[in-house]
């Protein structure tokens, strides 16, 4: 902490001397050396930040222009002993220290200035020697949390406990990511966050890039020990991102020569299989889940933007694997994510879909991303067997993606016929088989009803019966209806093979 002209004009030294101010000059300036003398030349003698002890010759003989001299050089307070040689301060030094904001003090009594030098000196260089030490032990804390690889929070923790206020880590939305409340409620911290300012900070970035923010929202703006914390905790921060990164890179790597090895059959046995999966921290499990993630995202992204996102998404989903305690082989490309998970004992399908929307959750968070869902291919024993389920949880993932959002996690059995249709339902040839199929019913007068009747006895299977009470109606007023489609149609309705070039042609309209 800097010693002010306030601090120097407390001192017990200073108070024998019954002090006055004759300014009223802010007194928050900050001390850097004590000067003792009366020459004329005093200002000569300055670089700036000096407090004058004088007993006033000089002062005496030029008022006005000693006081400017001294406020031009730089002088933070001059402190004037009243005795004999000058009883009492011109008006004109006073005036002229009002006009330069300077603060004039006037000592009524002898004091020992030795006794003032020589305290002020010593808090001086004894504050300088805290700021050293308290750099040096903020550099020991810091560099000890990066050699362990200590995460945000501890990191975080770390510098609120340095300066003794709350601090908190923001991403670049203004969201909060980790916070150290210091004793104060989290609650009264973060209301209204997103709207207030968030007071002094230090940003977090990698290579040029700022991927969050350090604040102490209650410390004093300009104190320097908050920035000397802030600024190592951000160098800590990014330290342990580039770290991560390089690591997260080469296991990613891994991760994915081992899935295409399990996929192209390069791994001879199952063993090896889980062998390698254990190494790279995919515990061996009695079930595997193939799973793939595929997202709805906003068109029209160049092709930079979206391999950024694409991989935003993948950290995304493991990110939520971490979260939930669950462990998979990961891979992304051709703008999907597959996953192998490992399933712990009693994991069921509700632990699935729970699973499916904690990813679509993170997922949703990337910007640009407006929906999430994940295919599933069949579970297997073996992980060689689920590297070849990954195809199917693609063609599904891709299929639930056209399809209503119903749900976040989708099996084969959920999609089937209706899921092609819509994945297909932007495809002009199946717009035009669709359309021939059902030509002279689209364009009569009485189509919903008639369309209506058509999907309802192709639901039953052409079963008439069935189709009677169902609808409602007489078997020979259904037997008429029946015969009015049937002419529209220009088909037999009785053919099994009619009936399914029909259904597929309802479904192809339906979704469109």
């Amino acid at each position: 902490m800097d010693l002010t002209v306030a601090h120097v004009l407390a001192l017990p030294e200073v108070a024998v001397g019954q002090p006055e101010r004759l300014t009223d000059a802010p007194l928050d300036a900050a001390v850097r050396w004590v000067h003792v003398g009366d020459v004329p030349e005093m200002k000569d003698l300055l670089t700036g930040g000096e407090l004058i002890l004088t007993t006033g010759r000089s002062l005496g003989e030029d008022p006005v222009g000693y006081v400017e001299g001294l406020a031009g050089a730089g002088a933070v307070g001059v402190f004037v002993e009243l005795g004999a040689r000058l009883p009492t301060v011109p008006d004109g030094a006073v005036s002229a220290a009002r006009a330069a904001g300077l603060p004039l003090v006037a000592l009524h009594r002898t004091i020992r200035f030795v006794d003032v030098t020589e305290r002020v000196h010593r808090e001086i260089v004894a504050g300088q020697y805290a700021e050293v030490e308290f750099a040096r032990h903020t550099h020991e804390v810091f560099t000890a949390l990066s050699m362990r690889r200590a995460g945000p929070d501890d990191i975080v923790t770390a510098a609120a406990d340095l300066l003794g206020t709350p601090v908190l880590l923001e991403d670049t939305a203004h969201r909060v990511i980790a916070v150290a409340a210091h004793g104060r409620p989290p609650a009264e911290l973060l209301r209204g966050w997103e709207r207030r300012d968030a007071g002094i900070g230090s940003p977090v970035g990698v290579d040029r890039q700022t991927f969050a923010r350090l604040v102490a929202p209650l410390a004093d703006r300009g104190d320097v020990r908050t920035a000397t914390v802030l600024e190592r905790a951000a160098q800590a921060l990014a330290l342990r991102e580039m770290v991560e990164r390089d690591h997260s890179a080469l296991e990613q790597q891994a991760q994915t020569g081992l899935i295409d090895d399990l996929r192209t059959g390069r791994v001879p046995d199952e063993p090896s299989a889980a062998a390698r999966a254990r190494a790279l921290g995919v515990p061996t499990a009695l079930r595997y889940q193939p799973l793939t993630v595929v997202s709805d995202r906003v068109p029209g992204t160049d092709e930079v933007t979206a391999q950024r996102r694409q991989t935003q998404v993948h950290d995304a989903v493991r990110h939520a694997l971490g979260g939930a305690g669950l462990s998979a082989l990961t891979t992304a490309g051709s703008g999907r994510i597959d996953l192998i998970l490992a399933c712990p004992s009693g994991f069921d399908d509700a632990d699935l879909d729970a699973a499916g929307r904690r990813i679509a959750a993170e997922a949703g968070r990337v910007r640009g991303v407006r929906r999430t869902v994940l295919g599933a291919g069949p579970v297997a024993g073996r992980l060689i067997d689920a590297a070849t389920g990954l195809d199917e949880a693609a063609h599904v993932a891709q299929v639930a993606l056209a399809l209503s959002p119903t749900r976040t996690v989708f099996h084969a059995a959920d999609t089937r016929l209706r899921g092609l249709a819509a994945l297909l339902r932007d495809d002009r040839r199946v717009a035009a088989f669709a359309q021939a199929e059902l030509r002279g019913l689209l364009t009569s007068p009485r189509r919903d009803e008639l369309l209506a009747l058509l999907r309802a006895y192709l639901e039953e299977g052409g079963q008439k019966t069935a189709l009677a009470a169902r609808r409602h109606l007489s078997r020979p007023t259904l037997y008429a209806r029946l015969a009015e489609l049937q002419r529209v149609l220009g088909a037999d309705l009785d053919d099994a093979e009619s009936r399914t070039s029909l259904y597929a042609a309802v479904l192809f309209h339906d979704a469109q």
